[in-house]
């Protein structure tokens, strides 16, 4: 059986491959972000607010629980428990280039130690231990219930997305700004999301992953809003499914906390040494 689920993944891995070589690079600096296409000015306002809401701008790392559940019911023989280092902040009037990479390793359950992600920008590789090498994978692959691999790492919403303010409606008792968001890059997770942001407090409350003709994939609530590095932030993530809303997958962020790991992390030989 456990060959079968690692031949599994290696074939998963491999049909991501094109998608994660088939294009060229793509550069965070400052003229590439001062000529990104973007009409609507206070769409963009609003997405960098809620950008810093759900992410801080400087390198950070943070635990995140993964719970499925269907059918109303917690399947908690597949919680699964990643460690998360972030590495994404944009150039600025005093940094000239900017960084966008990510470190996922896998704490539990114990069959999956040693087993690892690496995104950068616009590219993600798998590594386990019987692997000889880190293989290219998609991030629309599905990680775990509602969860894709692209999930777990935090996006930027405004370098990923054009957006557009569309009106405003009601989010319970608060009021809150609905967005489309159109992506920049083909590499970005999902075509499109329709986005829902508190008007008084810039708080991310709802958003909707939509194909690229518009058919619903997933929905997610941002909720448990806590002070988190100084700022009230969701530490939980509800990803519901788009047919079945008793199907549906939890995140949940903990420990979260400012650190700057040296770039060596961030590389691809870095996921050889994890198990050394």
């Amino acid at each position: 059986m456990k060959r079968q689920i690692v031949g599994y993944l290696i074939v998963l891995a491999l049909s991501g491959l094109a998608h994660a070589e088939d294009h060229p690079p793509i550069s965070l600096d400052r003229d590439k972000l001062n000529s990104l296409t973007q009409e609507d000015q206070h769409a963009r306002e609003i997405i960098r607010r809620a950008d810093r809401v759900r992410a801080p701008d400087q390198p950070f790392r943070y635990q995140l629980t993964l719970v499925e559940h269907k059918g109303g019911r917690d399947i908690t023989e597949n919680q699964q428990v990643l460690d998360v280092s972030m590495r994404f902040y944009k150039p600025s009037e005093q940094v000239e280039k900017g960084d966008a990479k990510a470190l996922v390793r896998f704490v539990s359950p114990a069959r999956d130690k040693g087993k690892a992600l690496l995104s950068d920008l616009d590219k993600m590789w798998y590594y386990a231990p019987d692997l000889r090498r880190p293989i290219p994978i998609s991030r629309q692959q599905r990680l775990m219930g509602q969860v894709s691999n692209g999930d777990v790492v935090a996006a930027d919403f405004d370098y990923s997305y054009i957006s557009t303010l569309v009106g405003e409606e009601a989010c319970g008792e608060k009021v809150c700004y609905k967005l489309s968001l159109q992506r920049r890059w083909p590499y970005v997770t999902y075509p499109a999301i329709s986005y829902l942001v508190e008007k008084d407090t810039g708080f991310p409350r709802q958003a909707d992953f939509l194909s690229a003709d518009g058919v619903l994939i997933k929905r997610s609530y941002y909720r448990d809003y806590q002070q988190v590095l100084g700022q009230m932030r969701p530490t939980t993530i509800v990803v519901e499914d788009a047919l079945r809303k008793d199907n549906y997958t939890t995140m949940r962020y903990s420990n979260v906390r400012l650190e700057s790991l040296p770039e060596s992390n961030f590389q691809k030989e870095y996921l050889l040494r994890l198990n050394g």
